[in-house]
């Protein structure tokens, strides 16, 4: 608890020695959240996966897709820090946020919102119609998710899980490359490990201010050993998943050395186990993939798994 005070204060004390136009410039980025783009990213695996990634034309196509999904998100983020003002003010990490902080007007939010909006429908359209439907569609859920759903328990994972499946959907709309249902069946189980995670996560955090009775959305503090079990249990079917597609004979038509992709299953497997241990400790402070982008562990991992995609090729 004293480690945590210590992170947050020290975030208000650099805060301050910041001149008022690097603050203005600072919060209008971090409003717009550039980080979990590292989400959209999974735009590509449809490329990825069909190998093609080598296609100019295909990949052209899916980077204008990740700018319109990043720009579209930006836009979902802007949403759900204005409705969510009272929460995150008591909440000892959110609080610093730019609208929660007060460090930027609510103005900003109400202008940029359909700016962005527009702008990534635009993209999109350029691509394909469908795949400018396909991202109105994620706008859609994504703003149900912040009005309604996000304090439905249970049902908010779900959504998380779905939305993180949309993009890999996103990704087969924008290059006409359809994923298989093993990789769908993978990500829903993943993505739903780490929606499960995210709201573990955030137990334990409002745990440290409000004690026993905290909570998280629509989960209570009593709720932490039932989100860790269906967590797990959801985590470790995906890593069951990847594994009877190894044993699959689809894996060798697509990989020259498809045996070496048998790696992959211990390490997502530790992996997995990792960030649950992690959030256990009270590490978890944020969202599960940026907590990865500054976890030691999470980057040598996944370095040593797409080195081993890589020989597996």
């Amino acid at each position: 608890m004293q480690m945590s005070s210590v992170v947050f204060e020290g975030e208000d004390k650099r805060a301050e020695a910041r001149t008022p136009l690097a603050t203005a410039l600072r919060s209008r980025v971090m409003a717009l959240r550039p980080a979990h783009w590292l989400k959209n990213l999974l735009i590509f695996a449809p490329l990825i996966a069909a190998h093609k990634f080598q296609d100019f034309a295909l990949l052209q196509k899916s980077v204008l897709a990740f700018v319109a999904f990043g720009l579209c998100a930006s836009a979902g983020y802007l949403f759900n820090d204005l409705i969510d003002l009272e929460s995150d003010r008591h909440h000892p990490q959110k609080r610093l946020r730019p609208f929660a902080s007060g460090r930027l007007p609510l103005s900003y939010g109400l202008i940029a919102i359909p700016v962005l909006v527009i702008s990534g429908g635009l993209l999109a359209a350029c691509v394909s119609p469908l795949l400018c439907a396909t991202l109105l569609g994620y706008f859609v859920l994504s703003t149900a998710y912040s009005l309604k759903i996000k304090n439905v328990a249970l049902l908010d994972v779900l959504f998380l899980a779905a939305l993180y499946t949309v993009r890999i959907m996103a990704g087969s709309v924008a290059t006409g490359i359809w994923v298989s249902h093993w990789l769908l069946a993978f990500s829903i189980f993943f993505f739903f490990s780490l929606a499960l995670l995210k709201r573990y996560g955030e137990l334990v955090v409002m745990h440290r201010a409000d004690g026993d009775g905290a909570k998280a959305r629509a989960y209570e503090f009593d709720d932490r050993e039932l989100l860790v079990a269906m967590g797990l249990a959801s985590g470790y079917l995906a890593v069951l998943v990847m594994a009877l597609y190894v044993a699959t004979d689809q894996a060798p038509r697509l990989y020259g050395r498809g045996e070496v992709l048998w790696f992959l299953c211990p390490l997502l497997l530790y992996w997995t186990s990792h960030i649950w241990l992690m959030a256990h400790r009270g590490r978890m402070l944020g969202d599960p993939l940026e907590f990865a982008t500054k976890d030691r562990t999470s980057l040598i991992l996944i370095a040593v798994m797409v080195i081993t995609v890589a020989l597996a090729l």
